[in-house]
């Protein structure tokens, strides 16, 4: 369970099970961002087991953060072809997870490629087009959004976890709503920089609210 959360059990009838795959590079705040589900989650009753894959992330490398909720039975980590959600902080890194994710899953994919070292030396390709059309292939449903400009657009770059949060709210996958991410964002953020990151929860909502009319 996510640590420093105390144990609660779901307050609905039946089970509402959501396993959602966080896939991004060192730097970009997916831990956070499963924090903040978690957190989310964790305030609407639900029981939430989290994990973290971490490579080398401080120097860019993959970082790949699971959330079970609703998920008392089951480990930490989610298995081949059973996530619910993707969210994808880079391409190449939401491409490479995709195998977990399940034949009705949605992907919600950053469109700014962070390229690895090996391509930067012109040692490997990286075809963005390819690395896309992979993505849409392999998922019921892959929304596409430039959350770094996004994230500008609120004051820094540093808030792409939080635009991608509120895209994923925006998508209505999850079993709360936006009201809840927003608790977690103000209850767990640094209060000086709590108008940046509600900006930036909100351009997120609202760029996958105006691309779905």
């Amino acid at each position: 369970m996510f640590a420093g959360m105390p144990e609660r059990i779901h307050r609905g009838c039946g089970s509402l099970s959501i396993d959602i795959l966080i896939a991004g590079v060192g730097g970009q705040g997916t831990v956070l961002a499963s924090r903040l589900l978690a957190a989310a989650a964790i305030d609407e009753g639900y029981f939430v087991r989290t994990s973290e894959t971490i490579g080398m992330a401080q120097r860019g490398g993959c970082v790949v953060s699971h959330i079970r909720i609703d998920s008392k039975e089951a480990s930490p980590v989610i298995p081949w072809g059973k996530a619910d959600i993707l969210i994808g902080f880079e391409p190449s890194e939401a491409a490479r997870n995709i195998y977990r994710l399940s034949e009705e899953g949605s992907c919600i994919v950053n469109t700014k490629e962070i390229k690895p070292v090996t391509a930067s030396l012109g040692t490997v390709s990286y075809d963005i087009d390819a690395v896309n059309k992979y993505i849409s292939a392999n998922s019921k449903k892959a929304v596409f959004i430039d959350g770094y400009s996004l994230a500008q657009k609120a004051g820094s770059v540093k808030a792409l976890n939080i635009v991608l949060l509120g895209a994923t709210a925006a998508e209505s996958l999850l079993p709360f709503g936006k009201s809840s991410i927003e608790k977690a964002i103000k209850d767990n953020v640094n209060p000086k920089f709590m108008d940046m990151n509600i900006k930036a929860f909100n351009y997120g909502f609202d760029y996958i609210k105006s691309i779905c009319k």
